[in-house]
């Protein structure tokens, strides 16, 4: 695939941590209005690599776009050079995340959380924001929630805000990083419903998680990591039916 042709395209990605190699020469493209599932056992450098493809942790080498627009550095090469924050912050806008443990801010309210970086980092007015704000938290089923502050929420609809959040920046991609680890069982349901929803809708997503029928179910495609490196990239249907690798048979046989 053409790097103009990809909602993310990631070229030659490294990073280190004091000498310890984390990820290993990442290359990968993924289509507009796609669903992409990393899976991998712990350790493999997935959440890593999907911190890198907004900046949160600075790749040792390589290179990032989004929707062609190179994310952390300006220019290529000999001639790059790392952006300043500013300029970072507004390339970062076009990225939102999802974090396991929700990230929400509790001082202030549901709908405070929702519109905080559409009023302060876009510069949104804040009754437009309002208005947005209160139709996503209805599309999640938190209309009734504006109010509230995130103390008093379960933690399925902490992690439905931090959705709504995210799709209040209007992002060209959304990155979930393991949105349902930090949830009790009976709550992964309502969280994976949204998620199901919002890719039937055509965003552009990826997702690192550890449930395996999601990803089999939701995913346009897998990327299998191990040992910080990129092993498989497949449909669902043929990862999960013919894995090419001993590693990913062996991950599959153990959680699929």
């Amino acid at each position: 695939m053409a790097e103009i042709d990809a909602a993310i395209s990631v070229r030659g990605v490294c990073k280190d941590f004091d000498g310890f190699e984390v990820l290993r020469d990442i290359d990968l493209d993924l289509a507009p209005g796609t669903t992409t599932c990393i899976l991998g056992p712990s350790g493999s450098g997935k959440s890593t690599f999907l911190r890198c493809l907004n900046w949160l942790e600075e790749p040792s080498a390589g290179s990032i776009r989004i929707d062609g627009t190179l994310i952390g550095r300006s220019g290529e090469g000999k001639a790059a050079r790392p952006m300043a924050r500013r300029e970072l912050a507004r390339a970062r806008t076009s990225i939102a995340m999802v974090f396991q443990h929700f990230a929400l801010w509790p001082h202030l309210t549901v709908l405070g959380n929702v519109i905080e970086a559409p009023v302060h980092v876009v510069g949104r007015p804040r009754r437009q924001a309002e208005e947005e704000g209160r139709a996503i938290l209805a599309r999640v089923g938190l209309a009734e929630k504006a109010d509230a502050y995130p103390h008093t929420l379960s933690g399925g609809q902490k992690q439905r805000v931090a959705i709504s959040r995210a799709l209040a920046m209007k992002p060209k991609v959304i990155l979930f990083d393991e949105p349902t680890s930090a949830l009790d069982p009976e709550m992964v349901g309502e969280v994976l419903g949204v998620i199901r929803e919002l890719a039937k809708e055509g965003l552009t997503m990826v997702v690192v998680t550890h449930e395996m029928g999601f990803a089999r179910d939701v995913a346009d495609t897998i990327v299998f990591m191990d040992g910080g490196r990129i092993r498989e990239v497949a449909t669902p249907t043929a990862f999960f039916t013919n894995p090419q690798s001993d590693r990913a048979q062996r991950f599959i046989r153990r959680h699929g």
